[in-house]
């Protein structure tokens, strides 16, 4: 028998059972499973009015249909479709991180499952080595190579340089900005832990942009390494092998997003 309130009225549910459909997954459910935290954490974001389905504030116990729907916390969407995949590889120097190479040179495609088909997020030359993501989630991979995500990379270059190293006035020149034939490069984290090595942290994407800087500053590179992107570092992984990320790392690496593109960025310490 159905309960009555008093007077004979169905009583009134819950908020979250009125809003909530008998479809999908609930969402704090979806959240937890992507690396959100706890369903608890999960339950306290959604409250905040952090979380959004298909552009609407979602409330407490919103079910969503994960193939189709469109989940963002705080601005950044969600890969939540089944069958995304992301990869973290430790480009070796000498693969090209194109699709295809007219000349037959080795891709960085050919490093990792052929299956299913995925794309690079942003670009390392061709002798450049170190960290990159690749992912069939072309949301995310766009969102996180746009220059407004202000997503850090960071760098360590060996450079052609005498006994005494680096000078101090091209290391403030690299912090400071330096001009380049497509225009003033961004403020910039440079350090020189020992000498003829910097380690150089940006958030920009130009054409060759380390390269380059070191290179007007009067410092050619002799080896270059991105060693990490934004939160995601590795130090164990071996030039050529690549892993599945976590699902802790991609809510690191859109927390980052969130963060840079409310207007902040990431900062990490200084190495002097």
């Amino acid at each position: 028998m159905e309960n009555r309130a008093p007077g004979g009225a169905t009583p009134e549910k819950p908020l979250w059972e009125q809003n909530a459909s008998d479809e999908g997954e609930r969402l704090q459910k979806v959240l937890a499973r992507v690396g959100y935290g706890s369903r608890r954490l999960c339950e306290e974001m959604i409250e905040e009015g952090r979380v959004t389905v298909n552009g609407v504030v979602a409330i407490l116990g919103k079910r969503v249909l994960v193939e189709s729907d469109v989940i963002q916390v705080d601005g950044v969407s969600l890969g939540v479709r089944p069958g995304l995949v992301y990869y973290l590889l430790n480009k070796p120097a000498g693969v090209v991180s194109t699709a295809y190479d007219t000349h037959g040179r080795q891709t960085i495609l050919e490093l990792v499952p052929a299956e299913p088909r995925v794309f690079s997020v942003g670009r390392l030359d061709m002798e450049t080595e170190g960290l990159i993501i690749l992912t069939n989630d072309g949301e995310l991979g766009n969102i996180v190579a746009h220059p407004s995500s202000a997503v850090e990379k960071e760098y360590v270059a060996e450079v052609e340089c005498g006994p005494q190293g680096v000078s101090q006035s091209a290391i403030r020149r690299l912090r400071v900005g330096v001009e380049l034939d497509d225009g003033m490069t961004a403020p910039a984290e440079v350090g020189q832990p020992e000498n003829g090595v910097l380690r150089i942290t940006i958030h920009e994407g130009k054409n060759r942009q380390i390269r380059r800087m070191c290179q007007e500053v009067g410092y050619p590179v002799q080896r270059l390494v991105r060693v990490r992107i934004g939160p995601i570092r590795d130090q164990h992984l071996k030039p050529g092998d690549w892993r599945s990320m976590t699902s802790a790392e991609l809510r690191l690496l859109r927390e980052a997003v969130a963060f840079g593109k409310a207007g902040g960025r990431l900062q990490s310490p200084r190495i002097r």
